[in-house]
């Protein structure tokens, strides 16, 4: 699906799918909110908290833009189900299959699923609820891989990164001025859920996903999206500032539609290494595989290179996950990783692999742009005649 995209728009279709799928999170999330009961003006606040906490992950187009959708409509349907218990529990199957062969998200939807069906909907239903449970566990299975699915997601869980916390599975960071605007909007929704008094289901969600969000900084946007609808429960407005929401939301909104455009119009900003870099790191290397840190590894994949290894890291052995971190990392049991570099090593400029590979001087610098740079192994010197 993301190759379609880019080969029909280029890199706005990657773009337009992320602003369909922002729509859709926001959209569904309205809806929840509206059938909560809540007052148009605390609708119109929390989406705006809700916005400023998830930022980064509206922004940036990555592999979860499809989760960014679905997870919201599984909650919606969720709650709905709460609410009025009907057969339409049994979407959660057609729902989770599709999100399964999507994004790896899945995995938390049925969390999700599970935290509902055995906490609320069995003390109605009890066989129904566990045979809604079971057959969901199943169709996360219906990919590909069919019975082979579950070891992707205990591949996904169990990696060397996500072991040290590590790239995408970073935790939260007080120096970084979005995790700490998420802290604080997130913190306060959370907060006024509490207040509205959540069923056991959601309080159990809202645990479990706090402390998803504690081991890695990423999950945050699933933590807001979840707390949101019974937030606006719990906010109580003065009557003074009623409208005040309503004309903060019109000005968003606008903002956004803005930004839209010029999404649409504008090319899409690249972030790692250019395109004359890339080339010649493949020229260099000549069908041997290269060496690269994050997102360069990635766009020399793109290109038609190959790599030793990159993302998804939990692909690869190991051993060779092991070392490639300490390698990320600067250690000096990470050089061992040179040796799976024949010709080339392009690696971000001021990284801690840059600074490493610089004290080996096992590998000279031929080609640099604003972000990356290229190194090239030096020769292997003769050895001195000894003499008789």
């Amino acid at each position: 699906m993301f190759h379609a995209l880019v080969a029909g728009l280029g890199d706005r279709g990657l773009v337009l799918a992320q602003v369909l799928a922002v729509a859709s999170a926001l959209g569904l999330l309205a809806l929840g909110m509206r059938r909560a009961g809540a007052p148009e003006p605390a609708r119109a606040l929390l989406l705006l908290v809700v916005v400023v906490a998830a930022l980064p992950a509206f922004v940036v187009v990555r592999a979860q833009l499809f989760s960014l959708a679905l997870f919201p409509a599984l909650v919606l349907l969720l709650r709905t189900e709460a609410r009025t218990s009907s057969r339409r529990i049994w979407l959660l199957v057609p729902l989770l299959a599709l999100w399964s062969n999507l994004h790896g998200g899945a995995l938390l939807g049925l969390l999700v699923a599970g935290a509902y069906l055995v906490l609320e909907r069995a003390r109605l239903e009890p066989f129904r609820a566990l045979t809604v449970l079971g057959v969901s566990a199943l169709a996360l299975c219906a990919t590909p891989s069919l019975w082979r699915t579950p070891e992707y997601y205990l591949g996904v869980l169990s990696n060397e990164a996500a072991r040290r916390g590590a790239g995408l599975w970073a935790p939260l960071s007080p120096r970084s001025l979005f995790d700490v605007a998420f802290v604080v909007s997130s913190v306060w929704l959370v907060a006024l859920a509490l207040r509205a008094r959540p069923a056991v289901w959601e309080l159990a969600c809202l645990v479990g996903l706090a402390l998803l969000t504690a081991q890695a900084g990423r999950n945050g946007v699933w933590l807001v999206l979840f707390a949101a609808a019974p937030a606006t429960r719990g906010l109580r407005l003065p009557q003074k500032a009623m409208r005040l929401p309503r004309l903060a939301a019109s000005a968003g909104a606008a903002f956004a539609a803005l930004l839209l455009v010029l999404a649409l119009v504008r090319e899409p900003a690249q972030a790692g290494a250019s395109t004359a870099l890339l080339a010649r790191s493949k020229q260099l290397a000549a069908g041997t595989p290269i060496l690269a840190d994050g997102l360069p590894a990635e766009q020399l994949a793109e290109a038609g290179a190959r790599v030793w290894i990159a993302n998804p890291i939990d692909a690869f052995a190991r051993s060779d996950q092991r070392l490639y971190l300490d390698w990320l990392e600067g250690a000096p049991s990470g050089d061992r990783a040179l040796d799976n570099a024949p010709r080339a090593v392009l690696v971000t400029v001021g990284s801690a692999a840059q600074q490493r590979l610089t004290a080996t001087r096992r590998f000279r610098e031929v080609a640099r742009d604003a972000t990356s740079v290229l190194y090239a192994r030096q020769p292997a010197r003769p050895a001195r005649p000894s003499s008789a």
